[in-house]
């Protein structure tokens, strides 16, 4: 997409507002502008491709992010990824966290698995997180934004914007130092704990204390270290450095917690410190590819949303990296936020249904930031299944509706994570309920509702695209011949409407299940149909 190459005169900083030159009228609208190609505004940006929404992704560094950082994708990460056509490749280019070996006296005193192993069950197909450097991860997903007609415009930095009722107009800074300027409908702020934009919007951000200290991280290659284990070194003083091989490449991630008045990240100082804390030395070091330095933050933005503009992934909260939360977390933030944008911007629904981006994903961010930091200041090392993320659900949400009662305890309720489940078409071919619901559109699963008549719910819509799949008649859809899907659904014929993130927005008796959905469909998710 050409960006608009009208010069800016006017001289600011990166927090001040301005006043822009007026975009050209000729240049391909941009719907929604995307400040930061990590993880979080890749995903974003693929969602909002696949639903048509022409979206703009820049990027102020002159690649996509380098490193392995964050490498644990947890299973509801990978369900997201399943849907946005990602996680093929990210399962091929990624692995299992071995078992954590503990050195002692230069050799393995004892092992064990950190990372506890789930076996997946029918209805959580994905069980294990996957380990994957976050490099590969972005440059999966830019692969699939490119394949989806999107790029992202590196050397581009966002460096100022205003807005009014209808959008935003943002001062972009590309590789020539030429400033243009663009308008966008919505503006979404993907760029990092030191967010430009949160900082011009002056959003305060809250959270815990965390004690001073900090770590260096280091992608290195390496001899004198077997690729089966995830080997630490406990350090007299109290810290640690740990090496992990990381899946689909021959390099290590380091990871440094020792006392250090003055942290030093070069290539040599990342050797000296993998020599004085393991039984390696120096030379066997081939090479480091990469150093960053930690230092422990946690907060959370007190508002997500500013008029025209969004915060999302760390831009929105910061977290420890216990746990392996932080990716995940700002992944789905896009993914909640991306579907919604689409249905406003395409299928005519109510603004108001963006406010629900902050009242779902705010509280999800203040758990998992309790978590985080709970986990930081333990120094536990039992990473189990609740930090999968598949529990995470809306059911407070305004646009979750449960109209059933008498429902015995673990029953699915709207507000939840709709389920996996194998199954077979009408014909007796396997398929699974992932399959029916990927893809942008909503999906109105009547269980055992033959009666369901799917053309009142198909006019209420309007354009928004809803599937319904019967599981009972003389025409189902999807049949259930190992009880799968009524094991994750109930017993009960129930009807429900399940998001486009696959979350179940309705769920309710057949006989008030067609008013209970169109309602849903008309006040929040379309534009109302016209009266004829």
């Amino acid at each position: 997409m050409a960006l608009n190459s009208v010069k800016e005169t006017v001289a600011s900083t990166a927090t001040d507002a301005f006043e822009a030159t007026a975009p050209d009228t000729t240049a391909p609208p941009v719907e929604v502008l995307i400040s930061g190609a990590g993880p979080t505004g890749l995903a974003l940006g693929i969602d909002l491709a696949r639903r048509g929404v022409t979206a703009l992704v820049v990027e102020r560094q002159p690649t996509l992010s380098r490193g392995a950082r964050g490498t644990g994708m947890q299973p509801r990460t990978q369900e997201v990824y399943d849907d946005l056509g990602v996680l093929p490749a990210a399962r091929a280019a990624g692995g299992l966290y071995p078992p954590m070996a503990l050195w002692e006296d230069g050799r393995i005193a004892h092992t064990h698995q950190m990372i506890v192993r789930v076996a997946p069950t029918p209805s959580t197909p994905y069980s294990d997180a996957l380990m994957l450097p976050q490099w590969r991860n972005v440059e999966l997903l830019h692969d699939r934004l490119r394949e989806l007609g999107g790029s992202v415009h590196l050397s581009t930095e966002l460096t100022g914007f205003t807005q009014d009722t209808d959008g935003v107009i943002a001062r972009l800074t590309g590789p020539d130092g030429d400033v243009r300027t663009v308008r966008a409908r919505y503006l979404v702020a993907c760029d990092g704990g030191g967010s430009t934009i949160r900082k011009q919007l002056a959003v305060p951000m809250s959270g815990p204390e965390l004690a001073p200290g900090h770590a260096v991280l280091a992608d290195v290659q390496l001899d004198g270290l077997d690729r089966d284990h995830w080997h630490r070194w406990q350090l007299s003083s109290g810290g640690f450095l740990t090496l992990l091989p990381l899946a689909g490449t021959d390099a290590f991630q380091m990871l440094a917690a020792a006392a250090s008045d003055e942290p030093d990240t070069s290539a040599d100082a990342i050797r000296d410190l993998i020599a004085e804390h393991t039984h390696l030395t120096r030379d066997h070091v081939r090479e480091v590819l990469w150093t960053s330095l930690y230092r422990p933050k946690a907060g959370m933005a007190d508002a997500y949303r500013h008029g025209r503009v969004f915060l999302a992934g760390d831009a929105a909260h910061i977290h420890s990296p216990a746990g392996g939360q932080g990716m995940n977390t700002s992944v789905q933030d896009g993914y909640n936020l991306g579907w919604k944008l689409g249905q406003v911007l395409r299928h005519g629904a109510p603004d108001t249904l963006l406010d629900t981006y902050e009242t779902e994903r705010r509280p999800i961010a203040a758990r998992i930031l309790e978590t985080s930091t709970r986990l930081h200041r333990s120094g536990s090392l039992h990473r189990g299944r609740n930090l999968h993320q598949l529990d995470v659900g809306y059911p407070d949400s305004p646009l979750s509706r449960e109209l059933r009662t008498d429902l015995p305890d673990g029953a699915l309720t709207a507000g939840d994570r709709a389920p996996d489940a194998p199954c077979t078409t009408a014909d007796g071919a396997p398929t699974h309920l992932f399959d029916v619901f990927r893809g942008p559109h909503f999906t109105v699963l009547a269980l055992d509702a033959p009666d369901l008549d799917p053309t009142p719910l198909t006019r209420a819509a309007g354009a928004t695209p809803v599937r319904t799949v019967h599981t009972a008649g003389p025409a189902p859809d999807l049949l259930d011949p190992d009880g799968h899907l009524h094991a994750a659904y109930g017993t009960t014929p129930t009807v429900f409407l399940i998001r486009p993130d696959g979350y179940v927005a309705v769920a309710a008796p057949p006989k008030t299940a067609e008013a209970a959905i169109t309602e849903a469909l008309t006040t929040h998710f379309s534009a109302a149909p016209v009266a004829v």
